[in-house]
């Protein structure tokens, strides 16, 4: 069961849930905001599968299908990335290097130009990012349990995917005052060739680089394996099926949670990723409305995820994340069965409040598992495993689309039941699993 690194010092600040610290780690998710929210849910994905690239069907099926074949690059190379980063005592290098790379594939997107052609440059881009994105977040959620404690893990946790919606909230309001309905007329707001869409691409980037570089000089290395093995390709490969082995041996529990968190965390990131494009394509949203609703959407799940953080740390992870998984379940429902903006307003605001409690408190229950020092090859299987299937939620809002495109005329609607039926499943999947207590303990299911 998992011990808390030995090489961090316990000293009195890391039993508050709030110091510079901590600050410094949760800044980086206020950056990722700008790439999670703007990029890829309520603003670039948007303007991708628009009718500026052609038939919005279509381009909704491009995107997805492009997300699947980065999961599948993500499922391959993450845990790789985990454990090379552990034995190397190199993770704030790698989370370093990630960051900049995502950073600079965003600001690339600056050359998507509103024409059909530009679709496949546009879609491959924000998968590439996605995929340095997970590489990056690997090594980030392995810093959990270097500014916490067992006692303080879930708040920490919840806190920081807080903070990630606020940031979100303040870079949709920059974008929708700035770029898309201005305050003031300026040249970048033009609306010729997009410029002011392609722009967000721009600000983006800088904002994640930005707010990314302060857990680099807050949180110290961890110490490498001192003459330990340094793997190649292939021997990384070999040497992790060793270690999933033996976890699956000894720790079966946490091998069951890594399955059935792999297929709900699917599940919540399709929410997030396809959430602007349903409320653009079968709701009627234009842009603005749809920022709008991404604003007060991240100022709910700002409060769902810092109230789930407390909760875990009183009734457990295991919990939180069940009744998350059955709210967001039911207000799937209410979004599908919607007849209007309305609908959607009510029923997306409840996902928006669901899904905060059920990322926090995953990463929370991951992190109480990890064994000291070998925090990033297991969110490093934390990441695989949950992209060896994340073709399944793209897979099925997209498939579920292209079933219904030849019978009704509003086909998009349709994607939400593949999400949903994801959902189920990772709920299914989880009932099973033996949860840790609050103090890394584990207790029965």
């Amino acid at each position: 069961m998992s011990e808390f690194p030995a090489g961090v010092p316990a000293d009195a600040s890391r039993t508050k849930v709030v110091n510079k610290t901590v600050l410094a780690w949760a800044s980086w998710d206020w950056g990722s905001a700008a790439i999670n929210a703007v990029m890829t849910t309520f603003v670039f994905t948007v303007y991708l599968t628009s009718e500026l690239f052609g038939d919005k069907d279509a381009n909704s099926v491009v995107l997805g299908n492009a997300l699947a074949i980065a999961g599948v690059a993500i499922a391959l190379l993450a845990p790789i990335m985990g454990l090379r980063s552990d034995a190397g005592g190199r993770r704030r290098f790698w989370l370093g290097v990630n960051t900049v790379i995502v950073a600079v594939l965003t600001a690339a997107c600056f050359f998507v130009f509103p024409e059909p052609r530009f679709l496949v440059l546009g879609v491959t881009l924000i998968a590439l990012a996605s995929v340095f994105a997970e590489f990056a977040t690997v090594n980030y959620n392995a810093m959990l349990p270097q500014i916490s404690t067992p006692a303080t893990i879930g708040k920490v946790s919840g806190f920081g995917w807080g903070m990630g919606y606020l940031g979100g909230i303040v870079a949709l309001a920059i974008v929708l005052f700035m770029l898309v309905t201005p305050i003031f007329p300026w040249a970048g707001a033009s609306e010729e060739n997009a410029l002011n869409l392609r722009l967000v691409a721009v600000f983006s980037a800088v904002w994640f680089l930005g707010f990314g570089l302060p857990v680099l000089f807050a949180v110290p290395e961890i110490p490498g394996t001192a003459g330990g093995p340094r793997f190649t390709l292939v021997q990384s490969y070999k040497e992790l099926w060793r270690r999933v082995a033996a976890l699956a041996r000894t720790d079966r529990h946490t091998v069951y949670f890594l399955l059935s968190s792999a297929v709900f965390r699917d599940g919540l990131a399709a929410v997030f990723t396809f959430g602007g494009v349903i409320a653009a394509g079968t709701f009627g949203f234009p842009l603005t409305q749809v920022i709008i609703f991404a604003i007060v959407g991240n100022v709910i799940a700002a409060i769902g995820a810092m109230l789930g953080g407390w909760l875990d740390d009183k009734v457990g992870p295991k919990n939180v994340i069940v009744a998350a998984l059955i709210g967001l379940i039911v207000a799937g429902f209410g979004v599908f069965f919607s007849p209007d903006a309305t609908g959607f307003w009510i029923f997306g605001l409840l996902l928006c409040l669901f899904v905060g409690p059920a990322q926090s408190s995953s990463r929370a229950f991951l992190a109480r598992l990890a064994p000291a020092g070998q925090e990033g090859e297991l969110f490093g299987l934390y990441a695989t495993t949950g992209r060896a299937v994340s073709f399944l939620a793209p897979a099925l809002f997209a498939m579920s689309i292209a079933l219904a495109k030849p019978y009704v005329d509003d086909a998009q609607r349709y994607g939400i039941l593949g999400i949903i039926l994801v959902l189920l499943l990772g709920l299914a999947l989880l009932l099973p699993v033996h949860a840790p207590g609050r103090l890394g303990v584990e207790q029965p299911a």
